[in-house]
């Protein structure tokens, strides 16, 4: 598993600057989400072209917050990588300078509708009233990237727990949008995955000083099984 502790040094500036590290020490799960980015086939399947391994290890702690999220009256969605070659879903400037060709093509047949790749990993646990949203950008809070959003607004949701993968790109991504957009934003540390320790633990560092509580899965359970004032 990647490291999940913050380094003492950032912990005692988060101390500092909020009179403590944590943002928040209870959670109304009637008024949360569990949202889990791009756990498809594309990024955990072994030789896929997003391959994340880290993101295989992970699995178990995110069937953990959806159950929980479940059982207090909070939903669960999962957003999936979604993109097209051409029409006003394609992202030219991604598929034309941040990758070559090649992988470009690979990118864009996994993780188009359809596929087998594009599909969530069978180890997930889905449960009827669950969402699973096409995600056209990096962010699922990005305008007009995911209808995310809009379900959160009908159902007077204003926190969001972030898992998934990876870390340090849709993750914190996600994350930093929705912040923006005055949620509540929650991390789960040893929820999420990236391609390396270093991102990994970087991405927790901006996240935790600037846009999010970043806390631990069991942390999370228990914030959320707090009875409600």
């Amino acid at each position: 598993m990647h490291p999940t502790t913050l380094p003492a040094e950032i912990a005692e500036r988060l101390r500092v600057r909020r009179g403590r590290q944590h943002i928040y020490e209870q959670l109304d799960c009637r008024k949360s989400a569990l949202v889990v980015i791009d756990m498809q086939n594309a990024f955990l399947r072994e030789g896929a072209p997003s391959e994340t391994p880290a993101a295989r290890e992970i699995v178990p702690r995110i069937n953990q917050l959806a159950r929980t999220m479940r059982a207090g009256g909070g939903l669960v969605a999962f957003t999936l990588g979604t993109f097209a070659r051409s029409g006003p879903d394609a992202w030219p400037h991604f598929f034309e300078h941040m990758v070559n060709p090649a992988h470009a093509e690979a990118i864009l047949a996994a993780l188009s509708p359809g596929s087998a790749d594009h599909a969530l990993w069978p180890g997930l646990e889905v449960a009827p009233g669950d969402l699973q949203l096409a995600k056209k950008r990096y962010s699922a809070f990005f305008p007009g990237a995911c209808e995310l959003p809009r379900h959160l607004r009908e159902r007077g949701i204003d926190t969001v727990v972030i898992a998934g993968t990876l870390t340090n790109v849709c993750c914190e991504a996600s994350a930093r949008d929705a912040m923006m957009a005055d949620y509540k934003v929650v991390m789960a540390s040893d929820a999420n995955a990236a391609r390396s320790d270093a991102e990994h633990l970087g991405a927790l560092v901006s996240l935790a000083q600037f846009f999010a509580d970043v806390r631990s899965t069991d942390d999370i359970i228990a914030m959320l099984s707090k009875p409600c004032a």
